[in-house]
C-alpha cells in the first residue's frame, strides 16, 4: 500500500467512526471539570479554613502569608494538607484511567475497521475494546514512558560531556571552543531528534500490534522495533504524518492568537476556539493512528502472502513437463503390465 492510499484509507475509517472524537472532547470536558470537583473543592475549603478570603486569590500576599510558618501549619492542619495532596493524586489517577480507556476503545475500533473494512462504532464495541486492550495499553505506556526518561538521563549526560568539553577547549581558544559546542549541540539535537522520532514510530507502530495482533506491551516493542527497521518506509510515513499534524497545530495556535486581543469577549472566544482547536487536533490525531494501522496491516498481510510463497512455490514448468502427463497416459502408467498389453 501506497502512502497515498494509507493516508487516504486512514481518513476514511476516522470520518465512518466519528463519533470516536466526541469522546475525546467529552473526556477532556470531564477532565476539566472534574478537577474543580476532586482538587478544586478541597482547596476552597483548605483556603477557607485557613483564614484566606477566596475574593482576594489575586492577591498573592494573601496566598504567600499562609507559607510564612510553614512549621506551625504543617503542625495544625496537617491532615487538611494530606487530603488535599490525596484529592490530587485520585485526580491524576481517574484521569490517567479514564484517557487509556478511551485511547484502548478508540485503538481497538480503529482497529476493526482497518482489518474488517465495514466496522461501523457502536458504544457496545467501544467498552468492550476498552476493557479488552486497557492492560495491554497501560503496560505499554509504562515500557514506553521508561525508555524515554532512559533517554533523557543519557542525553542529559552527553550534554554535560559537551558542556565539560567546551569548558576545557575554553582554556585554550575561546573561537575553538565556540566551535566545539555549536558543533557538538547540533550533532546532540539531531541525534536527540533522531532518537525520539524512533521511539514515537515504536510506539505508534507497537500499539497497532497491540490492538489488531493482540501483542503483549514488550512483544509489541520488539516487533514493532523489527518493522521499522526491516521497512524504513514505515518510519518515514510516520515521519509525515508527525510533521503534518505539527505544522496543522502550529496554524491552528497562531490563527486563535488574535482572539486574546478582543476586548471583554476575548477570553469567551479564545476559550472556545480552544475547545474547537482540541477537537480538531484529536481528529487528526484519531487519522494519524489509522493511516498508520493501515499502512502496517497492508504490509503485514503482504509480507504473510510472500512467506507462504515462499514455502509453497508453485510448479516450475519444466518439473511439470516431466512428471505432469495427461490422463489416459497416467492410467496406463499406473497399470501392470498384462493389463496395458490388453488396454493397447
Amino acid at each position: 500500500m501506497t502512502y497515498k492510499e494509507s493516508i487516504k484509507k486512514g481518513f476514511s475509517v476516522i470520518n465512518s467512526n466519528w463519533q470516536l472524537v466526541l469522546f475525546q472532547a467529552g473526556m477532556m470536558l470531564a477532565s476539566f471539570f472534574g478537577f474543580f470537583i476532586v482538587v478544586g473543592l478541597p482547596l476552597a475549603i483548605a483556603f477557607i479554613i485557613f483564614g484566606l478570603d477566596l475574593t482576594g486569590l489575586l492577591k498573592f500576599h494573601d496566598i504567600f502569608s499562609i507559607f510564612r510558618n510553614p512549621a506551625d501549619i504543617l503542625s495544625r492542619y496537617l491532615w487538611l494538607i494530606i487530603f488535599v495532596l490525596a484529592s490530587l493524586l485520585l485526580y491524576v489517577l481517574i484521569v490517567i484511567a479514564m484517557g487509556i480507556f478511551v485511547f484502548s476503545g478508540s485503538v481497538g475500533i480503529i482497529g476493526k475497521a482497518v482489518m474488517e473494512g465495514s466496522e461501523q462504532f457502536r458504544v457496545r464495541a467501544f467498552i468492550s475494546e476498552g476493557r479488552r486492550l486497557f492492560f495491554k495499553i497501560l503496560g505499554f505506556t509504562a515500557l514506553i514512558g521508561l525508555m524515554f526518561i532512559v533517554l533523557a538521563f543519557v542525553l542529559g549526560i552527553l550534554g554535560g560531556v559537551i558542556a565539560a568539553i567546551v569548558s576545557k577547549a575554553r582554556e585554550y581558544e575561546a573561537i575553538l571552543a565556540l566551535f566545539i559546542g555549536i558543533f557538538l549541540s547540533l550533532v546532540l539535537f539531531v541525534i536527540g531528534l533522531a532518537l525520539i522520532l524512533s521511539i514515537l514510530a515504536v510506539t505508534v507502530y507497537g500499539i497497532a500490534g497491540i490492538a489488531m495482533k493482540g501483542s503483549s506491551p514488550y512483544t509489541a516493542i520488539t516487533e514493532s522495533a523489527r518493522f521499522t527497521t526491516r521497512d524504513p518506509k514505515a518510519f518515514f510515513l510516520y515521519c509525515i504524518v508527525f510533521v503534518g499534524y505539527i505544522i496543522i497545530s502550529v496554524l491552528l495556535m497562531f490563527i486563535g492568537y488574535p482572539f486574546r486581543l478582543v476586548p471583554l469577549i476575548g477570553p469567551l472566544m479564545s476559550a472556545t476556539y480552544q475547545l474547537v482547536v482540541y477537537v480538531v487536533q484529536s481528529y487528526l490525531g484519531l487519522a494519524t493512528l489509522a493511516v498508520i494501522f493501515s499502512y502496517y496491516h497492508s504490509t503485514m498481510n503482504a509480507s504473510k502472502t510472500e512467506g507462504y510463497q515462499e514455502k509453497n512455490p508453485p510448479i516450475s514448468g519444466d518439473s511439470s513437463d516431466e512428471s505432469d502427463t495427461s490422463w489416459p497416459q497416467a492410467y496406463l502408467q499406473d497399470q501392470p503390465p498384462d493389463e496395458k498389453d490388453r488396454s493397447l
